[in-house]
């Protein structure tokens, strides 16, 4: 009798002359070759770019990679496996191990070798199907490892599904999942709604609408307690309604400053950001900031986990940091399909020959000019306008010739590399301003404690230090606010530069269009590039005005009042808050100037 395994090898025995022990070990052998041959695998793919090439050019890359990581990985093994025997087996192991460091520092070299000429081999061999592919305008998966069309409008039907099943599920599950009751700090807002306390939100809805229909003082004119009992019911409602405000409610019971808990519960950090940085006027343009998205998101996992205990937490954070990968990768998407969409609209009667490209380019002059009045209106311009104007350069480059694109791609390549060394010099600057002032505030600290005697020379209070040592850290922070904005803005740089990156390969790649139109698409957002960037340079910002630390501040008091303001329901404009800016801006001038004239006078 003969067994093959999956690997071709062929073994005979006689099934009638073994044990079943004998059996069971043999077919753990056989088990546990499969198993090594597996990890075998496993680690020649990933020490060995195997993957398919979608064209010459990609198989002379993935050809360098494998012949790079066999050099090196045989120089390692030279090195590391006379080490690892005398570590075992002293000095005869030391000789095992350079006998074995020296075949593979042969072998693998040449297993490189033989593994690049594969590729390039793959690599030539599909160029045909890759220029065939480009002309059609196709593109390329590279998880699949194999073209396809790209269709904007079906992209966004297939991110917004993936969002209504979370928000299915978040309905169907609520907060916490279905299951039995969970323990809460208290449960009278449960119980005037009549509902479980792992009600789902739909549950709850429900609940309120019936027992509201009960209560409401139109239904219970005799009643004359009517109108508080639907007044508890609604508040009932607005608590269990929102996630943030129930998680919060469900810890803690209810607060003695309940209004004040719903107004924070209901604060968007999209408006504070959109404030502080002044991105209202260009979000088409640039969607929502990833830094406001991470502080939501941070912000809600706070109110979620707020619940849960040392345990039950530990045991969430895996799940959820997963959950929160995909949500935030697909957020993005969308992000950057919006602008997309945006973008495509807006260059249609450009594209269609509706109007002409002077006309169109003064229509974005307009738009170029309001957005530069804002205080970082000239940021964005030159940002965004620098990204759509190399984004199209390259597309237009590459489909008249290969030339001019790689010489955009090549400029687009080094102002991402110019911005990561900014973002670095940034974070490092920031760093070291954070230890400063914590060693400031360290010896304020000290300082205080040793001359804890005020004016009339009686010992200062616990509350009169706290109080001292809190307003001298408040004015550390203040004189570092330009180099926490500097990093703030290196990073929104990089985030909108990728993102338009991102929004314009869709645009340029979008099949519902002909090449003909694609690259009409790319000669407007290119005329939307340069105009920009021309307003930009040309009105210019006074930098030391703006990213002065009474400025930043001044952005920041007011993006606080606008979220409050938000959060109470309150509807304020743009325009609004750029005046309120400037407004405190010359209060706070004018204070200090009264302060220099006091302590001058002194």
């Amino acid at each position: 009798m003969s067994s093959s395994n999956n690997n071709g090898t062929v073994k005979d025995f006689n099934a009638s002359d073994l044990s079943d022990t004998d059996l069971a070990m043999k077919a753990q052998e056989e088990l546990n070759m499969e198993g090594e041959m597996e990890e075998a695998n496993e680690v020649f793919n990933s020490l060995f770019s195997t993957r398919r090439p979608k064209d010459a050019s990609a198989g002379f890359s993935s050809a360098t990679k494998s012949m790079g990581k066999g050099f090196l990985a045989g120089a390692v093994s030279l090195v590391a496996q006379p080490i690892a025997g005398a570590q075992q087996d002293g000095t005869r192991g030391f000789f095992k191990g350079l006998a074995t460091g020296v075949a593979s520092a042969v072998a693998l070299p040449i297993t490189g070798v033989a593994v690049g000429a594969y590729q390039v081999a793959r690599g030539f061999g599909n160029q045909n199907e890759a220029s065939k592919a480009n002309k059609q305008g196709m593109q390329w998966d590279d998880q699949k490892r194999k073209w396809y069309f790209y269709y904007l409008d079906k992209d966004y039907e297939e991110v917004d599904h993936f969002f209504q099943q979370v928000n299915a599920n978040t309905s169907q599950g609520g907060i916490n999942g279905g299951g039995a009751e969970k323990k809460v700090k208290d449960r009278e807002f449960y119980e005037l709604l009549g509902v479980s306390t792992n009600a789902n939100s739909g549950q709850i809805k429900k609940a309120y609408y019936k027992e509201a229909r009960k209560v409401h003082p139109d239904k219970c004119p005799d009643d004359p307690d009517a109108q508080t009992k639907f007044q508890k019911l609604g508040q009932a409602y607005q608590i269990l309604s929102d996630e943030q405000s129930r998680a919060n409610y469900d810890k803690n019971g209810k607060s003695d400053n309940q209004n004040q808990d719903d107004m924070m519960s209901s604060i968007d950090t999209t408006v504070f950001f959109n404030v502080m940085f002044g991105s209202t006027l260009v979000e088409p343009y640039v969607g929502e900031l990833w830094i406001a998205s991470v502080a939501d998101l941070m912000m809600k996992d706070m109110a979620e986990q707020g619940n849960l205990s040392e345990s039950e937490l530990a045991e969430t954070l895996t799940g959820k940091a997963e959950k929160n990968s995909m949500e935030s990768k697909m957020k993005q998407k969308m992000r950057e399909i919006k602008i997309a969409m945006y973008l495509r609209d807006k260059v249609q009667s450009f594209v269609d020959g509706t109007i002409a490209a002077d006309d169109f380019g003064a229509t974005i002059q307009i738009e170029a000019c309001k957005v530069a009045d804002g205080s970082f209106g000239t940021t964005f311009l030159n940002i965004i306008g620098f990204q759509l104007e190399v984004e199209a350069e390259e597309y237009i480059g590459f489909q008249k010739g290969l030339w001019d694109g790689y010489k955009a791609q090549a400029k687009k390549n080094a102002s991402a590399t110019s911005n990561n060394f900014k973002i670095t010099g940034a974070a490092i600057k920031a760093v070291s301003a954070g230890r400063k002032l914590y060693s400031e505030v360290e010896k304020t600290r000290e300082a205080g404690a040793i001359n804890a005697v005020n004016e009339s020379g009686t010992k200062k209070t616990k509350e009169e230090l706290d109080a001292e040592q809190a307003m001298h850290a408040a004015q550390k922070l203040e004189e570092n606010l330009p180099t926490i904005l500097e990093l703030a803005w290196a990073i929104n740089t990089r985030d909108v530069k990728n993102t338009l990156k991102n929004s314009c390969n869709k645009i340029f790649s979008d099949a519902n269009a002909t090449m003909d139109q694609r690259l009409k698409r790319a000669h407007a957002i290119r005329l939307i590039g340069k105009e920009f960037l021309e307003i930009g340079k040309l009105v210019g910002a006074s930098k030391e005005e703006v990213n002065s630390a009474a400025a930043i501040k001044a952005r920041a008091e007011v993006a606080v009042m606008h979220t409050m303001a938000r959060a109470q329901g309150q509807e304020i404009n743009d325009e609004d808050a750029e005046e309120q800016i400037r407004q405190h801006r010359a209060m706070a001038a004018k204070r200090d100037s009264d302060m220099n004239t006091q302590t001058q006078n002194l």
